[in-house]
């Protein structure tokens, strides 16, 4: 083989693990440009949470309707019995079965669980869902594209498409009274409340009440704290004289929030992607030498 061929194999060679290398450090990049972009959002030492203890709630309804004035959303059935997107917050009416075998009403106030670390907003492709540094997740109308990936992402399926207004999409969910919190307020639907069966305040405060009733109810209540540990932890947090099964609570949901699960997945991907190139720009540069060898060797 001439000194020619070797050295265009030789060239040929290095361009293809140029642009591999290329290619991994534009992958690599990928997992820090999303963390870095997470971490744009903050994270509170002790952010706001709610309690809200079951066996206290009456089904008055108070907390719903307080939400749809302080929002000005339209009342279109009285109580309103799902969320939708004029409805941040219903209160889920349960038939349960209780400790002597009798079937009973338990009821549950149902609106977004703000996860600490939240799926929507690490589905977001425009960082329209947006985990602020008090706790609360915001969503930014001004942002979003459409696409729904945080419906999708949600492990509760909490937020509502407005299926109505498709040239302007916007999705719809409980904010936690986000402005009111600015201004030092408490969320609608707290104030409202006759029988303190929503409490308000920093998570690590309600997580030790919620632990406190239990522990001085044995009897009375179950010893789960719903929120404390799901999906990584939530700022809804739920105690229960019944199951939560029973309640319609999604079951075994992991520990873990999903975004450390994929954000695992995509620091490992890099090394196979890169490992993947180099192989090939290796094989594809072996490929174009042997093949001079052959013409050599035929001429």
């Amino acid at each position: 083989m001439s000194d020619d061929t070797i050295k265009a194999t030789r060239r040929e060679f290095l361009k293809g693990a140029g642009a591999a290398a290329l290619t991994v450090a534009g992958i690599c990049s990928i997992p820090q440009m999303a963390s870095a972009e997470g971490s744009s959002t903050g994270a509170h030492a002790d952010p706001w949470a709610m309690l809200i203890d079951i066996a206290r709630c009456q089904g008055c309804d108070s907390c719903a309707l307080a939400c749809k004035e302080a929002n000005q959303l339209p009342l279109k059935e009285n109580p309103p019995a799902k969320l939708d997107a004029d409805t941040y917050t219903f209160v889920d009416r349960r038939q349960v079965t209780v400790a002597n075998g009798e079937v009973e009403t338990r009821y549950v106030k149902r609106q977004c669980m703000h996860c600490l670390n939240a799926s929507c907003v690490s589905a977001c492709p425009a960082a329209a869902m947006h985990k602020t540094e008090e706790g609360p997740v915001y969503y930014r109308a001004n942002r979003c594209l459409g696409c729904r990936y945080c419906q999708i992402g949600c492990p509760f399926g909490v937020p509502q498409f407005d299926w109505n207004n498709g040239l302007t999409p916007e999705i719809s969910k409980c904010w936690m009274c986000y402005e009111r919190l600015q201004k030092g307020e408490q969320p609608a639907c707290i104030e409202a409340c006759p029988t303190g069966a929503i409490r308000f305040g920093p998570r690590s405060r309600m997580l030790a009440i919620a632990h406190a009733r239990i522990d001085s109810n044995p009897g009375h209540y179950i010893d789960h704290v719903y929120g404390e540990h799901e999906v990584g932890g939530t700022a809804m947090l739920y105690i229960s004289d019944v199951p939560f099964e029973q309640l319609g609570f999604p079951a075994n949901l992991p520990t873990t929030a999903p975004p450390e699960e994929t954000e695992k997945i995509m620091t490992k991907l890099p090394f196979v992607i890169g490992g993947l190139a180099v192989a090939l720009s290796g094989t594809a540069a072996y490929t174009h030498r042997h093949s001079h060898e052959t013409e050599i060797t035929e001429e």
